[in-house]
């Protein structure tokens, strides 16, 4: 049985996976006093975390093993599996953390998965994927999707809060959160692929597309994805990516599926994603997913 740590009175955080998310979310905790460590596979994100008064650790057994929780942002299950369950992976510190976070946007079966196998090593598991992009994580204003049993969550809420203003405990089940951030992304998916077609179109109708982002802004057609990425995309400012172009097909393609698991259909999730698939293909995969406006500006012949 895994039991409940103790809340240590200051805590040592470790995060895995210090890319865009991670990095923002690591400065964050620095800035509200909290001893961090980090453990990334790219150098530059290395220089970074020291250069904001991060420990970096050359694996993720040596994060754990010097810190009291471990927060996982990489970016699918895959990873996942190698930091917390390979050769040098968190579970195999003889002592240290004892619970880990899972932020990444993850199919719920894998979560569920993860959380069973951390137990039978005695480490206790929050399900709890984030949204709100790397500006609102790195000033504490991010949303976070959380399931896990309250004895679970209660010596953490401090460190919680500090990462994340808006909290939404759906249940204690893990996979719960799993499922809530694949809804959330899907319409976020959609809403997207929609602003971009409208943009586009605006363009192509002789209309100038920046008057028409702020009159879609401050009128019935806003959303806050088509703010946010339709912004960046009237600036071609596609890279360094906020939010990799194959990271959002990757989660729309888990949401489609967790849909037709419940024989719920998606259509407009669907043609979503066949046109993510196309920013992909066409080679805009590394860029910022505002980029899937390109597959409109350029029609692929």
């Amino acid at each position: 049985m895994t039991t409940t740590p103790a809340h240590p009175a200051s805590p040592r955080i470790g995060l895995i996976g210090v890319g865009a998310m991670g990095m923002a979310m690591a400065q964050r905790l620095r800035e509200r006093g909290h001893a961090v460590w980090s453990r990334d596979v790219r150098p530059e994100a290395d220089v970074q975390a020291r250069a904001a008064g991060i420990t970096v650790c050359a694996s993720p057994r040596e994060l754990a093993a010097a810190t009291d929780i471990v927060f996982v942002i990489v970016v699918n299950a895959a990873q996942i599996d190698e930091v917390l369950f390979g050769a040098d992976g968190a579970i195999h510190a003889s002592a240290g953390a004892r619970t880990v976070v899972l932020c990444s946007t993850i199919a719920p079966q894998d979560t569920v998965r993860f959380a069973a196998q951390l137990a039978a090593h005695g480490l206790a598991c929050v399900d709890a994927p984030i949204s709100g992009g790397p500006v609102r994580a790195r000033a504490g204003a991010m949303s976070m999707m959380i399931a896990a049993p309250a004895a679970t969550l209660a010596p953490w809420r401090t460190v919680l809060a500090d990462l994340a203003e808006k909290r939404f405990v759906v249940g204690e089940a893990i996979g719960d959160a799993a499922k809530a951030k694949l809804v959330n992304n899907l319409l976020a998916g959609v809403n997207l692929v929609a602003g971009a077609e409208a943009l586009a179109l605006s363009a192509k109708l002789g209309l100038d597309p920046r008057a028409m982002y702020d009159l879609i802004r401050a009128s019935s057609g806003a959303s806050w994805v088509f703010e946010d990425r339709m912004a960046r995309a009237l600036d071609e400012d596609y890279t360094p990516p906020r939010a990799a172009a194959h990271i959002l097909t990757k989660d729309m393609g888990l949401a489609t599926a967790l849909a037709a698991s419940v024989d719920h259909a998606t259509p407009l999730g669907d043609a979503a994603l066949a046109r993510l698939r196309e920013t992909v293909a066409r080679g805009w995969a590394e860029l910022d997913d505002a980029a899937v406006i390109k597959t409109y500006q350029q029609p692929a012949r």
